[in-house]
């Protein structure tokens, strides 16, 4: 398997990673009587993205790996998500699309030539925009939006940030 579609697939399980924090943040809002919208607002710093555009951030770098290291386009979101039902919808939108790719489809991902629209006249390669880029990024904007929870007292732990894994019995 290729690192490229390798890295399509671990998108996709952290990106339902994401779904399920969320889904945990709802309960812990009912708990604490609150509406969980309000968490959607919630930031680490002054400075930084709230909840929401972090995981419309996780979702973009997720559907524009796949895309751009592949010959398809990506699906166009207008950001106008403003509550948690509306962000769980984009997440399965993001996970369905990663759906549609196979290991094909990313046959000389890693020589192909990667155009990115904040970088006008310049490319980079499709391996170092996987790995200097598109992975950092994903896994930024992800990790901020599980931070951001957790800060708001979520109760979400190590083995609810991984998810699952292929273990068997030796």
């Amino acid at each position: 398997m290729s690192l490229v579609f390798a890295a399509v697939l671990e998108s996709k399980k952290m990106l339902t990673n994401l779904e399920a924090w969320l889904e945990k943040g709802v309960a812990h809002a009912k708990a604490r009587s609150f509406d969980p919208n309000v968490l959607l607002g919630m930031r680490l710093a002054p400075d930084q993205y709230p909840l929401l555009r972090q995981v419309q951030s996780s979702c973009d770098n997720a559907k524009f790996l796949a895309a751009r290291l592949s010959t398809k386009e990506a699906p166009k979101h207008p950001d106008t998500e403003q509550t948690v039902d509306e962000v769980r919808a984009r997440i399965h939108t993001c996970v369905s699309h990663l759906d549609t790719y196979k290991a094909t489809d990313f046959d000389g991902a890693e020589t192909r030539l990667v155009t990115l629209p904040f970088l006008e006249g310049k490319v980079i390669s499709g391996g170092d925009y996987l790995m200097e880029m598109a992975l950092p990024n994903f896994y930024f904007h992800l990790t901020t939006a599980y931070a951001i929870l957790r800060h708001n007292g979520v109760p979400l732990g190590k083995m609810e940030y991984i998810g699952s894994l292929n273990v068997r019995d030796k």
